[in-house]
């Protein structure tokens, strides 16, 4: 993992530029882990904007997927639901094609930190989770197995598309 005092950060990008700023918004994650109030909320509104900007990635995005992930797993008390979210995100994103391959510097790290999503979602089950929180845990659980295209599907889900699945009310066709 790239340690956050690194001096590779700078040399890194996300969809501003220079990922120089990532290190200390994840500083910040760590300090405040539990549910935002809205989301524009920092510094989860500037980790989404640069790291998964419509939909893209970047290498700095690889970079810090694995601490978001050790931070959601050695939090005590509940957890934002974007611990689950943008890290399921990013690897929707990475295995489409929207975005860099992962440097082979960074391979071993960002994979593990993936496939530790599952423990992510088992460390904070016992938490009590809105729909959201839910939906995210299933999407970041769902990628951590490679499930890429059910993952898309769960994050995508709002209460119009469960009402219609519910109803298997597909539209006449």
């Amino acid at each position: 993992m790239i340690e956050l005092d690194d001096p590779r950060w700078p040399k890194l990008s996300h969809a501003y530029g220079s990922a120089a700023d990532i290190p200390e918004l994840l500083r910040q994650v760590a300090r405040a882990t539990g549910p935002k109030t809205g989301y524009q909320s920092e510094p989860w509104f500037s980790l989404w904007s640069s790291l998964c900007h419509q939909g893209d990635v970047y290498d700095a995005s690889y970079a810090a997927l694995p601490h978001l992930v050790e931070i959601a797993v050695s939090a005590k008390e509940p957890i934002d639901f974007s611990f689950f979210q943008l890290p399921a995100a990013i690897e929707i994103a990475r295995n489409s094609g929207n975005g860099p391959p992962v440097p082979a510097d960074m391979a071993e790290t960002y994979n593990h930190a993936v496939s530790r999503l599952t423990e992510c979602v088992a460390v904070h089950r016992h938490e009590d989770w809105d729909e959201p929180t839910l939906l995210s845990a299933l999407s970041a659980f769902a990628a951590a197995k490679g499930h890429h295209r059910i993952a898309e599907a769960i994050m995508n889900l709002d209460d119009d598309l469960t009402t219609k699945l519910v109803d298997l009310d597909f539209g006449d066709s």
